[in-house]
């Protein structure tokens, strides 16, 4: 399972697309059909987890010539989204910065927040486990 954060215009669409979204974590592996969280950036005035879907389409973004070290990017479009029923944003999850401590929040916490750059990032079974309970 995957999880994104990004600009998210509406919280509530059922369809999300993404252009030339930064991977990490394993994140360039996602697949049409694969389970999406998204995350509604709070650094573009969201409020974190908005929404959870299904890949619909995705295409890797051709890198820019000339430049040696680029992360990878995909697009991606988002399909049949259900809306989060409880709120877990950066401020519920940054309690959690023991990062040996294998809990979900934690993971989530890591891979969102400490570099607090907007991305699509793999998830542990533990992690998307834990974001169900959200729906």
């Amino acid at each position: 399972m995957y999880a994104i954060k990004a600009e998210v215009r509406d919280p509530r669409a059922r369809t999300f697309a993404f252009v030339a979204q930064k991977t990490m974590y394993a994140g360039k592996r996602v697949a049409a059909g694969d389970t999406i969280f998204v995350f509604a950036s709070e650094n573009e005035g969201g409020q974190g987890l908005v929404a959870r879907g299904v890949v619909a389409s995705v295409a890797p973004v051709a890198r820019t010539p000339g430049i040696a070290r680029q992360t990878p990017r995909v697009s991606l479009v988002i399909e049949g989204a259900v809306p989060a029923r409880r709120r877990l944003g950066r401020d519920e999850l940054k309690r959690f910065a023991d990062w040996d401590d294998g809990r979900p929040q934690t993971e989530l916490n890591f891979k969102f927040y400490r570099q607090a750059t907007d991305k699509l990032v793999g998830l542990s079974a533990r992690a998307a486990a834990f974001l169900d309970t959200f729906f």
